[in-house]
């Protein structure tokens, strides 16, 4: 044999994996379909992309619940992976929900119910000392990837495999929010077993039927992992997401590998992005306002962590600033004294200021505070009733309402309500979608801290900066940018954060602001960017984003290159074409 020929499978044709990429595009033109060899495989017309998405929204609207259109949805990206982004992009706002958070919930639960078709990666704790050779069955090259374990999926608990909804739907969100191309993200699911009875016990359960692995059989695993990753793909970024406990893996990866995680510390820099518009537009300098912070889970200290960082922005010690937080959880007032003992996380933000008085009542605390900013990461719907509210609004003009908790019935108030309950002073941002509303003859239109503002931008920063590492500082990097993104419109409308429409826009500020501070870090090896102002970065960072409108001109324009280079068709069969584009019967 020689050197260049390799061993085939006979008969079956090629793998596709996830999808088809666009060959069989009812909008490509007779050239193109010839050149791919899928001319008379679709049917004939010729259509727009205008005409393309009234089908597919005539289809999703045929679709009476969430979890239809989300099966729909999932179907046609496997399909017609451009169209695909051609109606997310065009639908964003409306189209989210159906792919990501809340409607992936459901579909996490039901996984094991719903499941038709591969997508990504699984890795299994029995596959240990073999990852890097199983990682060669992936067929692309990989720039970034979500990964799980499944232990924690949003609210919804130890959900196991069943968690691939996620990393599927985040990478979904990374291609149309900062076109990062679709083929370069990998989705993986770590199976490493589930306390959930119940789904261990279900027969349609497609995981280990074991309990979870303990801390340090997973640490183990996950160092495996991750050297076999950056060995596979040296350039690669990777996004933790919804472990139950995701402070181990960022304290021991964050300054080996490009990694981040996405519910510390991507929550906290969208959180921040508001946040700063938020203390802008109520008047109170930085040094005198007070934080209450009602859930101290993971998600609250890593947004609390990061407003810090903001506080010593605006000139305090990060001792003063420490100490502008009043974390609440469900034994009440986070104490030092409190006579129980604490998760490590929460450690930092304990008080000891509180004179032995232990605090159960959130209205007796903010009596207590005074604060200026009210936070919720409770899951705790309606925890933040009429009365809290009124007291915000009389202790403050404009007081900070922030109930991030998902989804919206779990939210610690409505935009309504806050509304409402403060004459419409508020100043709102939530973790959940809330409809617009009059009040006082005015369109009042709600913040919402959806991380897709930042994850995207951090994702391609670090690609296209080659960062070794995701720093703090690029982190933080995001929240800046994005609250600089604002229009003049949305920034007279009171707005805390852009319209998600203009998305694409504002993940090439954020990017630019990620590529910037991974420079002033050192961690770039794309040094060539360190020369380019900004204008020629943004421009950079626009003709690096896949763009599902440009798609079709592109493998035109590649057949009419064929054409024109003097070969007379595509000779030796090519694609099943003998004759040639010219020849081929019309």
């Amino acid at each position: 044999m020689s050197q260049n020929q390799t061993l085939a499978r006979p008969g079956p044709p090629p793998r596709q994996l996830s999808t088809t990429s666009g060959d069989y595009d009812s909008s490509n033109p007779p050239d193109v379909r010839k050149y791919l060899g899928t001319y008379g495989l679709t049917p004939p017309a010729v259509e727009s992309f205008d005409v393309q998405a009234q089908r597919c929204l005539r289809l999703l609207a045929m679709k009476p619940t969430p979890i239809e259109k989300f099966q729909y949805l999932t179907h046609l990206r496997a399909t017609n992976v451009h169209l695909f982004y051609r109606l997310l992009s065009e639908n964003i706002k409306e189209l989210t929900p159906l792919i990501y958070t809340p409607t992936v919930g459901e579909a996490c639960v039901r996984w094991h119910e719903i499941f038709t078709q591969p997508e990504g990666m699984y890795l299994s704790y029995t596959d240990r000392g073999h990852l890097r050779q199983i990682l060669d069955n992936w067929p692309y090259k990989v720039e970034i990837t979500v990964l799980t374990d499944g232990s924690r999926i949003l609210g919804l608990g130890d959900l196991g495999v069943n968690g691939m909804g996620i990393p599927v739907g985040k990478l979904a969100l990374y291609t149309a929010c900062a076109g990062i191309r679709p083929e370069a993200t990998l989705p993986l699911t770590l199976d490493l077993g589930t306390n959930n009875k119940a789904l261990r016990e279900d027969p349609l359960y497609m995981g280990a039927r074991v309990p979870k692995i303990s801390a340090e059989e997973e640490k183990e695993f996950l160092d495996e992992l991750m050297a076999a990753l950056t060995d596979k793909w040296p350039s690669i970024v990777i996004q933790f997401e919804d472990f139950k406990n995701p402070f181990p893996s960022l304290e021991r990866y964050q300054n080996t590998y490009a990694m981040f995680n996405d519910d510390v510390q991507g929550t906290g820099a969208v959180i921040v992005g508001g946040f700063i518009n938020a203390v802008k537009a109520s008047g109170v300098p930085a040094k005198d306002h007070r934080a209450i912070f009602l859930g101290a889970g993971s998600a609250g200290v890593g947004v609390a962590k990061q407003i810090v960082e903001f506080f010593i922005k605006e000139g305090l010690t990060e001792e003063e600033a420490r100490r502008k937080f009043w974390f609440v959880d469900s034994n009440g007032l986070v104490t030092s004294d409190r006579g129980d003992k604490l998760a490590d996380h929460k450690v930092y933000f304990a008080r000891n200021d509180n004179n032995g008085r232990q605090y159960q009542s959130l209205l007796r605390l903010i009596d207590f505070v005074r604060p200026t900013i009210l936070m919720g990461l409770s899951t705790i719907g309606g925890a933040f009733n009429t009365d809290i509210l009124q007291r915000m609004a009389k202790l403050n003009d404009r007081p900070i309402i922030f109930p991030l908790s998902n989804p919206s019935s779990k939210s610690e108030c409505t935009f309504e309500e806050a509304v409402h309950n403060t004459d419409g002073r508020c100043l709102f941002a939530s973790g959940s979608p809330f409809p617009s509303l009059e009040y006082g003859e005015k369109l009042l239109t709600p913040g919402q801290g959806n991380n897709m503002y930042v994850f995207p931008g951090i994702g391609l920063g670090a690609i296209l900066s080659e960062a070794v590492s995701v720093t703090q500082d690029m982190i933080y990097a995001s929240a800046e940018s994005l609250s600089t993104s604002l229009n003049k419109q949305e920034v007279a409308d009171g707005w805390l954060y852009p319209d998600i429409r203009r998305i694409r826009e504002v993940s090439v500020i954020v990017t630019r602001g990620v590529i910037r501070a991974a420079q002033q870090n050192g961690v770039d090896r794309a040094v060539k960017l360190r020369s380019l102002n900004d204008e020629q970065l943004d421009a950079y960072i626009k003709e690096r984003m896949y763009d599902p409108h440009q798609e079709r001109d592109i493998v035109g324009g590649e057949a009419a290159q064929l054409l024109t280079s003097g070969t007379n068709g595509y000779t030796n069969g090519v694609n099943g074409i003998t004759n040639g584009v010219s020849g081929a019967h019309l």
